[in-house]
């Protein structure tokens, strides 16, 4: 049996999240959510914060991207075998699904770090022999099937989760929900009361709920409906039961139906959002919850591009472990962080003419777009206008896009056609690339390799935006609208450049996207591509600005280190 007593020895922050990214060969996230997660771990280890994670396994993977001739996605599932990275502990417990007992097993991985910091990872399997079939499918797809499949996971991850910990001897001091999608723990919590069994569960309610509380932080990271799960108490009461009186768990999860969200906000001592906007926006979202924001970050040696790593080695040892020493980028000399970053494009390059057969040039300014292909996000904005936007970048522009849109997020996916339908409209004129299966090693590769990196959601939907974060780390300007992180980060012509009017929005209805437009072409025109090749002295500053004010704050160990005390030590 594998030794978990290094792990159970002192009490731990217990880390729940429906995906969790820790590279591209364990398939186990989406987006940005899942490798926030991975990098939230990174840094725990590197600080040794003494934490264990709990996720899914996800035995065929989140899917693989393939686009088709005619520029439509299509999804190819990736199955893999955990038994490749973990071990199989040997400990299983039950969790009650549709009047059957589901048996719950859990991997082992550890992510260790150089400091000689680990963190241990849970990945809970249901794929168990003796388990209903449609009890053994429920690990298998993360984010699939219907609205039941959706909280029969939920079920596996946060009381499966919960009771998995005990099991295996975990002491928990807080109990920290990395999205709604794990808030059903609180359920198992409220369980576990210490009052005699002969009081009713109205008399003992009351002061499980403040006990719950006290050992619970919850993260919210979108304002984006679809983001918050809602389940019908109806469907409810068929596959849970009632963990615990439905009259109860309406008055803590939402009236009419079970909104997660509202869940682990009630029974949370801190919430948070993950930027200084979300965290106002979510308020206005859930009105009367007190709601803190802790801006998100990036692991720095995970996303650091190779020539980046060794030039940072060089001059600001320890920069990894210390990345607040990065604001002393300024005694790298212009040439050599201008050579990195011109390796970093090379090695893009080079993966784009291998993967697409497109050679683009590495003299021209190239803008890259890269995340999760939805609608708000607005990918093809910068394709707008595409005669004006030829006037002004015809041999000076090209562009490379990535991302994948949710199988069932047709907005999502018309929006990956019209930018793979504009680039063929460009073809001859300005060059433009769609990288297939935007992933953890793609985005490693594209994002330190382009020269801007250009952002432009609907306001205010844009909870943190961590891939902006990437390419600060890596010398890349941010070109964006002011919101989620870089209305911290940015400084007007210092740290890069805003798309639009300032962030005043409190909703959606409040949007200026033909402004966003007419300011996009005007920056591109009149400061960025001329600043690009009439002025490299003044392009390399801004450069080294965004790692010096932007990167040396904005990630995983600052953000670790707030949560540990302002949430983990309350």
């Amino acid at each position: 049996m594998t030794d978990l007593k290094t792990f159970t020895k002192e009490p731990v922050i217990a880390y729940f999240s429906m995906e969790i990214g820790l590279s591209a060969d364990i398939p186990t996230y989406s987006g940005g959510l899942g490798v926030l997660a991975g990098d939230t771990i990174k840094s725990a280890a590197d600080l040794k914060v003494p934490m264990v994670a709990v996720t899914l396994v996800c035995h065929k993977g989140y899917f693989a991207q393939k686009i088709s001739p005619n520029g439509w996605q299509e999804e190819i599932l990736r199955p893999w075998n955990p038994a490749n990275f973990m071990d199989l502990l040997p400990t299983k417990i039950l969790v009650y699904i549709e009047n059957r007992d589901v048996k719950v097993q859990a991997w082992l991985y550890r992510v260790k770090s150089p400091t000689g910091g680990e963190v241990p990872i849970l990945f809970l399997d249901t794929d168990i022999a003796g388990n209903d079939e449609r009890d053994r499918r429920i690990t298998d797809e993360l984010y699939g099937g219907d609205q039941e499949y959706r909280l029969k996971q939920e079920i596996v991850l946060g009381i499966g989760g919960a009771r998995m910990l005990d099991a295996l001897g975990f002491e928990i001091r807080k109990y920290h929900m990395n999205e709604g999608h794990a808030s059903l723990l609180t359920l198992e919590l409220l369980n576990r009361s210490r009052l005699p069994l002969e009081e009713t569960w109205d008399e003992r309610a009351s002061w499980n709920t403040r006990r719950v509380m006290e050992q619970c932080v919850f993260t919210t990271h979108t304002p984006v409906e679809a983001g918050h799960d809602r389940f019908p108490y109806e469907m409810v009461r068929k596959i849970m039961g009632e963990p615990v009186p439905l009259s109860l768990l309406a008055e803590l999860a939402g009236k009419d139906v079970l909104n997660t969200t509202v869940l682990a906000m009630n029974l949370s001592r801190y919430v948070n959002g993950v930027a200084k906007k979300h965290g106002e926006i979510s308020k206005v979202l859930f009105p009367g919850f007190e709601i803190h924001a802790i801006t998100n970050g990036i692991h720095p040696f995970t996303w650091a591009s190779p020539y980046f790593v060794s030039l940072f080695n060089r001059y600001l040892p320890s920069w990894a472990k210390e990345p607040e020493l990065l604001v002393r980028v300024d005694t790298i000399p212009d040439e050599e962080i201008w050579d990195a970053h011109c390796g970093a494009k090379a090695y893009l390059f080079q993966f784009i003419e291998e993967t697409t057969g497109v050679r683009l040039d590495p003299d021209i300014l190239t803008i890259g777009f890269a995340r999760r292909a939805a609608a708000y996000k607005r990918g093809d904005l910068i394709l707008s206008d595409i005669e004006r936007l030829v006037r002004i970048g015809k041999g000076k522009l090209q562009f490379v896009f990535g991302g994948k849109a949710h199988p069932q997020d047709v907005p999502g996916k018309e929006l990956i056609h019209r930018i793979i339908s504009h680039a063929k409209v460009l073809q001859g004129r300005l060059k433009c690339v769609y990288l297939e299966n935007y992933n953890m090693e793609v985005a490693s590769r594209l994002i330190p390799g382009v020269d801007l990196w250009l952002n432009n959601p609907l306001r205010p939907l844009e909870a943190s935006g961590t891939s902006g974060m990437k390419a600060a780390l890596n010398g890349v300007p941010n070109f964006s609208v002011l919101d989620g992180w870089w209305i911290e980060g940015h400084i007007e012509g210092v740290t890069g450049w805003s798309i639009g009017p300032p962030p005043t929005e409190s909703s959606v209805d409040g949007n200026h996207s033909d402004e966003d437009i007419v300011d996009l072409y005007d920056k591109l025109e009149n400061i960025i591509i001329p600043m690009y090749y009439e002025n490299r002295h003044e392009w390399i500053r801004i450069m080294k600005n965004a790692i010096g004010k932007n990167a040396y704050y904005f990630n995983t160990h600052v953000m670790m280190r707030r949560y540990v005390t302002e949430a983990y030590l309350r």
